[in-house]
Formats: C-alpha cells, structure tokens, sequence
C-alpha cells in the first residue's frame, strides 16, 4: 500500500480514536458514541446494523448485575459484517466501547504527546476499535475479497459484566474463531483468567457503645468475612500453580476489596455491613466451583453469629479460558506477527474479559490480541502508542487474508 495513503489512513483513525474518546461512555451511557460509529463505519463493510437490547437480557442466566437500576430498550450493539465469497474459515472480532469513570476531570478529552493519544478508553477499549477502523480502511483500498466471512461485535458494558457481548452471543452469530481486542501490546493472550464479583451482607445488633455486651457489630462481621476470604485467596493461589503461563506471575489472580459499606454514627454499633470485591481464578477451576467454595469457606470458618447472618451474592460471574499454543488460530496469527516483524510471544491475561463468552458458552477457538499496555488501562494516564495501533491493523489484516482464504 502506497505510503502516502497509509498515512493518510492513519491520520484519519487517530482523529476518529479523538472523536470517540470524548464521548463520555460509561456503562448504560454508550448509545451516543453508538450511533456516531455507525455513521462512521457504514461506507467501510457490507452490512452494518445497530442491533437492539432489550430489556428481556435482564432475565438471562449469564447476566451481570453491578449496576443497579440499568435498563436496555433503546439501546444498542453494533454489528459490522464483510461478506465472504466462498467457503474459506470466518471469524469474529470483538471490542468494547464502554469506559470506567475518569480518573479526572479532563480525561475525556484526548490529547497526543510523544506518539501516544491520552484519554479516557485510549486503550481500553477505544484504541481497539481505531484498529477496527483503520483494517477496514485498508481492506477497501486494496479491495480485498476473502472467502470467509467477517464479523464485527462492537459491543457495551463490558467493564459491567460482558452484557452487550451476552446480547450478541445470543444472537445467533458463530464463527470458526474470535479474536477479543484488548491491549496485550501485541502478545497473543491464549489464556485468560476467570473472575467473580461478589457483594456480601453482613447483619448484626445495633446499639449506643456503651453497651457492648448488647450489640452485635456487622462491619466487625464483615472484617471477619475479608480475613476469610483472604485465606480461601492464598490456599487458592498455591492449588493453582503449575499453568506456565500463568505462573511467571507472583499473584495472576488477586482478590480486590473495593467497597465497604456499614453505619452512620462512630458511636453506634451499625446493625448492616455490605462487603463488595472481585476475586480472580484460574481456568483449573470453574465459576461455579468458586463460588460453591467462597460460600463454604464462609460458613466453615466464620463464628455462629457470622454463619447465620451473612448473605452472599454474586454480580458478575466469569470463566477463564485456554487454547493450546498449536492452534492453527494462534499459529496464524504468529505468523502474522513474524511477518510484521513483531517476535511472536503467547503469554496469560491477568485479568477477565469477553473472549469466554465465545470460548466457553459457543465452544469457539477465542484469543486476546490488540495495541496498547493493559497495566495503564483505568489510570489517569491511560494511553496507547499511534504505532502500535497500525502494526495491529497491518497484522490483522495479514492474518485474515491467511484465515478467511483457507477452507472452512
């Protein structure tokens, strides 16, 4: 491709990256940059469809939960396709448009210094649908005709739970793989860690502190609930070693206490605690086991005042997954890499994702690959290299000529 129009391209996704940025879209909120996109996308695809969410997801199994209140009619996803000419292997990538809140007050106006763009979902997961944005520019100037088809899940509330991904998972699409965009500054994430969110309530006796011997103290109970849950956490850890991937890590799957909610007055004994965190898990275990042995740990462990008035609830409930290393989906992709002059390198995710709803719920071949460093993704410098976003695209692009030309 002529150097000029890369260029040109390039220039193009940073300015289409900057104008998605400043789209304040948190989890419920996405329905503007939406539409926006959709504008954007439609001359670049074949079909391009801003799918309906329906409130009737609420009432899914795999549903997530963290916010409270949320509602979906008259939102949407967006669902890109290129047709294929034949019958070569197809494929399905995913990114998220939602954000977490700013870390401040001016994170949703984007800003470059020294080859990076700054701003709220720089790299996640914006910078990974400027990807998008940018192989599709070059697929329709080298007009590029694969046998394979081609689809694109540009989904919402993935920091939520992976509701918008549920939505399209149900919707009937399939594919011979999927390739979930996340920043693993372009190492192939063939296995991704697991993750629980769990919301524990804590009852007890409140009363004046001058009477102790009366009162029953649920944030002392609730304490109590987060020194238990940090054993059930280390003895976890030490049964999940021996998954190479995972183990160049010292902790690839921590527990995170991040709310903690009891009383209104120091001198009164609060007769509620709420205890919210996330704990993270290996693919040696399921969710389900997680959460059978979290309880368990529990009423084992904790006192009978505890036992009996705790409740334990779970707002987001995530399987891990791993695809072995000679999957011709992850062989593909590294040679893609190779070609790119990038060293091939398989590597774990240290934290969830949308990759196993297609994994785990659809039984499809599912890797994490994208620009970006997630250790910088939330911060208040989050950020993604320019560069980094075009060796992606120029990979994927490479890598879909070699997919979808082999037979399905």
């Amino acid at each position: 491709m002529d150097d000029n129009r890369t260029k040109a391209f390039v220039d193009e996704t940073v300015n289409f990256l900057e104008e998605i940025i400043r789209f304040p879209s948190l989890g419920g909120q996405e329905e503007e940059v939406m539409q926006f996109m959709y504008k954007k996308f439609l001359p670049l695809v074949d079909e391009a469809e801003l799918v309906p969410l329906s409130d009737e997801i609420l009432n899914d199994p795999e549903y997530s939960s963290p916010i409270p209140g949320i509602k979906y009619d008259g939102r949407h996803y967006l669902r890109l396709k290129l047709n294929g000419t034949g019958t070569g292997k197809s494929l399905i990538f995913n990114a998220h448009a939602d954000v977490v809140p700013p870390s401040t007050e001016d994170q949703f106006e984007p800003s470059i210094k020294e080859g990076h763009i700054y701003g709220r979902g720089a790299s996640d997961d914006k910078g990974q649908i400027a990807v998008f944005y940018l192989m599709l520019k070059m697929i329709k100037e080298k007009n590029l005709r694969l046998k394979g088809d081609i689809i694109f899940h540009i989904v919402v509330e993935e920091e939520n739970g992976g509701n918008g991904t549920l939505a399209a998972i149900r919707s009937g699409d399939k594919a011979d793989a999927v390739i979930v965009l996340e920043s693993s500054n372009l190492k192939i994430f063939t296995a991704v860690r697991g993750a629980v969110w769990f919301k524990v309530t804590c009852t007890g006796v409140s009363g004046h502190s001058g009477y102790s011997g009366q009162t029953v103290s649920a944030l002392k109970l609730a304490v109590r609930v987060m020194q238990i849950l940090e054993d059930y956490h280390g003895k976890l850890l030490a049964g999940s070693r021996g998954l190479p991937l995972f183990d160049e890590y010292e902790n690839p799957m921590p527990i995170t206490f991040g709310k903690l909610q009891a009383g209104n007055w120091p001198a009164a004994t609060p007769n509620k605690a709420v205890l919210e965190g996330v704990l993270g898990f290996l693919p040696n275990k399921t969710r389900f086991e997680i959460m059978k042995e979290m309880e368990e740990a529990i009423l084992q462990e904790g006192d009978e005042q505890l036992r009996e008035h705790f409740k334990l609830e779970f707002t987001y409930r995530h399987d891990g997954h791993m695809l072995d290393e000679n999957h011709p989906l992850v062989t593909t992709l590294a040679g893609a890499c190779s070609r790119a002059g990038i060293e091939p390198q398989n590597a774990a995710m240290v934290a969830s994702c949308d990759a196993w709803f297609y994994s785990k719920l659809l039984n499809i071949p599912s890797v994490v690959f994208g620009p970006g460093e997630l250790s910088v993704a939330h911060s208040d410098h989050e950020n993604i290299a320019i560069d980094q976003i075009e060796k992606t695209a120029r990979i994927l692009v490479d890598f879909i000529e070699h997919w979808c030309n082999e037979p399905g």
